[in-house]
């Protein structure tokens, strides 16, 4: 169901964007636990460079779904479940998302709460989750351009 076409070249820029917040935090998964937190100035710029990229990511699935479904309002994890649910993406990356709207919201939020030594964890293990909603969303563009010419 297409209630109105999707800006597909904003959601590309959001695509590179959320690219380069990537490559700005790569950097990082690199350093050793030590290294990263020798340097008091690491955590806060891994931080805003990923909460950057999620809210990049939740952006991009708002729009598709409101565009395609008529969705409103969503908040971050309804946006989750619902690319999921409707194939967007799939189940698995759903379940990421699902997470990750949840950290999002503890940044924002609970920034307190937010420890230098999770950050690094994150930077060490859950990059390719970003790169898997990238490599998904991608997909998704060219089939919806395929379906859009014919």
């Amino acid at each position: 169901m297409v209630i109105s076409n999707l800006n597909t070249t904003r959601i590309l820029e959001l695509v590179r964007f959320i690219e380069t917040c990537l490559q700005e935090i790569k950097y990082f998964a690199d350093l050793s636990e030590e290294e990263f937190l020798s340097d008091k100035k690491n955590p806060p710029f891994v931080e805003s460079y990923l909460r950057r990229s999620l809210e990049a990511i939740f952006d991009i699935g708002r729009h598709i779904l409101a565009k395609t479904y008529g969705f409103k309002e969503l908040e971050y994890k309804a946006i989750a479940k619902e690319l999921g649910n409707k194939g967007i993406i799939t189940k698995q990356l759903s379940d990421s998302l699902l997470m990750m709207a949840g950290y999002r919201n503890r940044m924002v939020h609970f920034y307190k709460e937010v420890t230098p030594l999770e950050l690094y964890q994150i930077v060490k293990n859950n990059l390719s989750d970003i790169e898997q909603f990238i490599k998904e969303i991608n997909a998704f563009l060219k089939d919806y351009s395929n379906i859009k010419i014919h």
